[in-house]
């Protein structure tokens, strides 16, 4: 098949869905599949060079809605080229555009909302939510109405998805999100990070690894440290990301307040062998989002058989459950330090096996040939393709 991805953008600090267009594009090509990518942006981005799919940048795109005059065009042009259209995103120019080109076409395309329905940006932004309301009908809706599957990467963001809009239609497909299994050394990767960040060997590491965002509740992470580990003088708190919106000032500062800014290392965003290693080298990952579609970083700690501390507002939370391969609490204070506390608690031979049990739980449900398969099908189901 020659397919098509399209996404907003490809720059890797936006985390989870760049990610999976990323693995899931490259996965296709390895199957013998023509891959490539359509985004807004500018054609110049240093990010692009390093992108390991054929790309096409429309950019640079304008205001938040990332609108660019030259991309529905170039779409008419091309759109013939294509067995299917896969959008990725919700909310900005690229999905609307596409829904322009598309709907009467004999190309079909189906759509990953990647999260973007979830019920608690509702509350979150009650102001935001009224203005999205005011095209919904006309735009979004019609986008995921038209679309010959919405692909959901887990039940939790299916059952959510409803829950924002009352007018809401659409052919609804569950596709089990996942990742690539790590290929490579081990023991390199770790002493690749080590080497990097020598005062933490010896360390029990809490690894974030993730966008710092209010979203991702670092705030609550700092807080529960101190609270819990920071009496614990083996236990070191590696927080890995970007800083997207200006947030890490702030965090700093109560670290500081708090007593523990020597206690917590701030790596900014790594990738590769690094990020393998500081996964590997991790005594548990810990991710107390607020709100969390799916969670590639929680995937990649699983399959680096490191347990997840995850609050239950990670839509996957009752995979990681079921499977023992971490601890669920609340998105909370109260819940954060519950989840260390429950940690601390348990016997030595129980945090070994839970460490056995995240890696089955990766490769039982996570693992990226599950997800590309089930897509792989669904592609072929509305091209006819065999």
């Amino acid at each position: 098949m020659n397919l098509l991805h399209i996404i907003s953008s490809v720059d890797p600090a936006g985390g989870g869905p760049i990610e999976g267009v990323r693995q899931l594009g490259t996965f296709f090509l390895s199957a013998g599949h023509r891959v490539e990518v359509a985004s807004l942006d500018p054609p110049d981005a240093q990010y692009l060079d390093k992108y390991p799919l054929p790309i096409y940048a429309f950019g640079p795109a304008t205001s938040g809605y990332a609108f660019s005059p030259r991309f529905i065009p170039w779409l008419r042009e091309n759109r013939s080229r294509y067995d299917a259209v896969i959008v990725n995103g919700i909310w900005q120019f690229h999905s609307f555009a596409t829904w322009r080109v598309l709907r009467n076409s004999s190309t079909p395309y189906v759509l990953f909302t990647h999260g973007m329905l979830d019920p608690w940006f509702k509350k979150q932004y009650p102001l935001k939510h009224i203005k999205k309301w005011m095209y919904w009908p006309w735009a979004e809706y019609r986008v995921l109405r038209d679309a010959q599957a919405v692909l959901f990467t887990c039940e939790e963001e299916r059952v959510l998805a409803r829950q924002s809009f009352w007018l809401y239609r659409c052919h609804e497909v569950v596709v089990n999100f996942g990742t690539p299994k790590p290929t490579g050394n081990p023991q390199l990767e770790v002493n690749e990070f080590f080497d990097r960040y020598p005062e933490l060997r010896g360390k029990k590491l809490a690894l974030f690894l993730g966008r710092i965002h209010p979203k991702k509740g670092c705030d609550l992470l700092i807080e529960a440290f101190a609270e819990v580990l920071a009496r614990h003088s083996e236990w070191h708190l590696v927080i890995a990301g970007a800083d997207q919106v200006g947030w890490q000032k702030k965090l700093t500062h109560r670290a500081e307040q708090l007593g523990i800014a020597s206690r917590i290392t701030w790596t900014g965003m790594i990738s590769g062998a690094m990020k393998w290693g500081a996964l590997r080298a991790a005594e548990v990952f810990v991710l107390p989002s607020h709100q969390e579609n799916f969670g590639v970083a929680v995937a990649e700690a699983l399959a680096a058989s490191t347990p997840t501390l995850i609050s239950d507002k990670v839509n996957i939370w009752r995979e990681i459950q079921a499977d023992h391969a971490g601890i669920v609490a609340e998105d909370t204070l109260s819940g954060t330090c519950r989840f260390f506390h429950s940690y601390l608690g348990l016997p030595e031979e129980k945090k070994l096996a839970m460490r056995q049990l995240a890696r089955q739980c990766f490769e039982q449900r996570f693992e990226i040939k599950k997800t590309a398969g089930i897509l792989q099908s669904v592609l072929a189901r509305i091209t006819g393709a065999n």
